[in-house]
């Protein structure tokens, strides 16, 4: 694992520790926190289903094209894989168990949650975006079709594709026939890592203006410009609070005995650094004044609309 270079000048954050946009470091993480707990033959489907999931985002998959989404892209797939191993880390560091396989099922549903965004290669029509409202029972639904690609026994990928329901916020938690309480469990850890990998991304408020295309191309109310996104994202945050207390059980609060052992840092950097996204973003709804796209420098937003004109 990379260590944690003080930055003169500001707290570590979380953005320091791993760029995702390098698959190599990313699975070299999450190989390495797996085997501190758990033999190396058990990260076995895990390493393969990471050389396949790119190989489906990048439309090298027989039968799918590439993605053509940018938020729900290769990207998050990796934050949320590595948000997933560091809870996974921090559970176990708290003393509870968890089998070797229902730790890799977790890493596997974590890789391939976002799968339903991905198109058929025949379909040539709009993005993935247009998906939104039904992506994580398509995720589910690719995972059990193609288990025998993925190496995984019928009963396996019915589990990791249990797992993937859980990431579905408009799914009610109870509703979700989970095949016992360790299953519920580690389906709330990857729901929990879902949020907390992309809302910890150090360009996440730049990166609405992404979601804000998916939102529109799928038909969604309530989205009719860009700084609509960032409008309600403040209510989003209040409603993933309550999710990551509530019915996801406290899970992210593993995070923290996982910056601890490993960074030496007794902080969830994951919370903090949204908590400063949040501030931020209180201060851009408070500038009526300056076009919201001028305080937003991680990403060029008005290249970027000017190129979709």
């Amino acid at each position: 694992m990379k260590k944690l270079r003080a930055v003169p000048g500001r707290e570590p954050q979380v953005s320091d520790l791993l760029d995702h946009a390098k698959p190599a470091r990313v699975l070299a993480e999450v190989r390495g926190l797996f085997r501190a707990w758990y033999p190396a033959a058990g990260f076995r489907p895990v390493a393969k289903a990471f050389g396949l999931t790119r190989r489906l985002y990048l439309g090298r998959f027989p039968g799918y094209g590439p993605c053509r989404v940018e938020y729900h892209d290769l990207y998050h797939t990796f934050q949320v894989f590595s948000a997933t191993a560091r809870l996974l880390d921090g559970l176990r560091l708290s003393g509870r168990s968890l089998s070797a396989e229902a730790a890799a099922n977790l890493l596997l549903a974590a890789l391939l949650h976002d799968a339903g965004y991905i198109q058929d290669a025949a379909d040539r029509e709009g993005t993935g975006a247009k998906f939104t409202k039904t992506h994580v029972d398509r995720s589910a639904v690719f995972v059990r079709r193609e288990a025998e690609a993925f190496g995984l026994a019928p009963a396996r990928s019915a589990a990791v594709g249990r797992i993937i329901l859980g990431t579905d916020l408009a799914r009610p938690w109870a509703g979700i026939a989970f095949a016992d309480p360790e299953e519920a469990f580690v389906a709330s850890v990857l729901a929990a890592a879902d949020l907390l990998g992309q809302m910890s991304d150090r360009a996440y408020l730049e990166r609405l203006l992404f979601l804000y295309y998916e939102f529109r191309e799928a038909g969604i109310e309530g989205y009719a410009t860009a700084f609509d996104v960032l409008k309600k994202t403040a209510g989003f945050y209040a409603l993933v609070k309550a999710r990551l207390d509530g019915p996801l059980g406290g899970a992210s609060s593993f995070a923290r005995l996982h910056f601890a052992k490993r960074f030496g840092l007794d902080a969830d950097l994951y919370r903090q650094a949204i908590d400063r996204q949040m501030a931020y973003l209180e201060g851009i709804m408070a500038d009526d004044k300056t076009n919201f796209r001028r305080k937003l420098h991680r990403l060029d937003l008005e290249g970027i609309e000017r190129e979709r004109a």
